[in-house]
């Protein structure tokens, strides 16, 4: 009888030490779901047609930037990167909503971020066009690269797989061409690609350089740029 006492006893003294202070749902990372992350973009939408710019000219018209606001921040500082002329501008504010006049009839890149106990916190990227006058088609966005990324160094392998996204608010995607090499510029290597992955041959030692040229039904296209990896 004694025993089952002890065992009783030990068993309220354990659940009565436990920590049960709450410190949020945990995610699949093990990070509180509550923990500081960046904000969620909400205007201009993701790969879509501005047509909200106030003020227009023929050549320009502003428009205004907006996020959710987040409690963990002081301020933000808003980047828009043209993918046109590769001109980037960032602007620090403490507000959620923020006017910027940039050029019509061209794409733009955007994302926030804002600073958390030394640490930066990046929202997505978000692609869109600012409407021009009279423009009736717009070339598709310069193909997002996912991997391999810039300047990645990979193990030795005999092959690697080209990966990237690609889109358009006109959705006339019509194929892919990717130039792939070990010279920069890189030459042509497959032409008229419908889908978004490539397998490529490699050898150790050798830096590579690669550029995806998307095309629409228009005759429109856009560069992705030339990115490089290099094999160990």
């Amino acid at each position: 009888m004694k025993q089952i006492t002890y065992l009783i006893c030990v068993v309220i003294l354990v659940l009565g030490c436990s920590d049960t202070t709450d410190d949020g749902p945990i995610n699949g990372n093990g990070i509180g779901q509550d923990s500081p992350i960046g904000v969620q973009l909400i205007f201009p939408q993701e790969d879509s047609l501005c047509n909200e710019g106030e003020n227009p000219t023929p050549t320009e018209s502003t428009v205004f930037f907006e996020w959710e606001p987040n409690d963990n921040a002081e301020s933000y500082t808003l980047t828009v990167e043209n993918l046109d002329t590769g001109l980037v501008t960032q602007h620090e504010t403490s507000d959620f909503i923020f006017p910027v006049t940039i050029s019509r009839a061209e794409a733009f890149r955007w994302f926030v971020e804002y600073n958390y106990q030394g640490e930066a916190k990046v929202s997505a990227s978000w692609n869109f066009y600012n409407a021009g006058p009279g423009v009736q088609t717009y070339a598709p966005f310069p193909a997002e690269i996912i991997s391999p990324s810039m300047a990645q160094t990979i193990s030795a392998t005999s092959s690697v797989t080209l990966d990237w996204n690609g889109s358009d608010v006109d959705n006339d995607i019509i194929g892919y061409d990717v130039y792939f090499g070990t010279n920069n510029p890189p030459s042509l290597n497959a032409s008229d690609m419908s889908v978004d992955q490539l397998t490529v041959s490699v050898a150790s030692g050798n830096t590579y350089y690669w550029n995806i040229v998307t095309k629409d039904a228009e005759g429109n296209s856009s560069e992705s740029g030339v990115f490089e990896f290099r094999i160990l």
